[in-house]
């Protein structure tokens, strides 16, 4: 008799890392203080103190490096960091093996906010949540939205 998986997990990086340099922060620090200029010019101090407590942020979680969390697609549905995602909210899913990132599985969802689930899986499990999943999903061609294409443009 054959033994049916019933779940895959595995644990990633929550985000793909692009490491910054010094210039980064260096060119991320101009472009602050030149706008916090401009906002003083404009005799706008709180706009000014609101554009440094963003630039610091922002610096700030630049440099953060990304927590492994853990993954897994069941027949329950998929999980991220704990938060089940059951299939009747899911619409379709599609393995994207030409990501320069590695393999990533992308999953369309009902959500408003997350309309894409983006997941890295590893080499060795794409088969089988290949064969878990077109037993209860269509698969169909999906891409990660272009804000997040951008910002992987800028480094985040």
């Amino acid at each position: 008799m054959e033994q049916v998986l019933r779940e895959i997990s595995w644990e990633a990086p929550q985000h793909h890392h692009v490491e910054k340099g010094n210039d980064w922060f260096f060119a991320l620090g101009i472009i602050i203080v030149a706008l916090i200029i401009v906002a003083l010019l404009f005799n706008d101090p709180l706009f000014a103190l609101l554009i440094g407590i963003a630039g610091g942020v922002l610096a700030a979680a630049a440099a953060k490096r990304p927590a492994i969390v853990p993954f897994a697609v069941s027949v329950r549905g998929i999980k991220v960091e704990g938060e089940l995602y059951p299939y009747s909210i899911l619409n379709s899913y599609h393995l994207d093996e030409e990501d320069p990132r590695g393999t990533q599985l992308l999953v369309s969802t009902d959500k408003r906010f997350t309309p894409i689930i983006a997941l890295p899986i590893p080499e060795e499990y794409v088969d089988a949540i290949d064969d878990l999943l077109k037993e209860r999903l269509p698969e169909e061609e999906l891409h990660e939205s272009f804000g997040l294409k951008v910002l992987e443009l800028f480094g985040f």
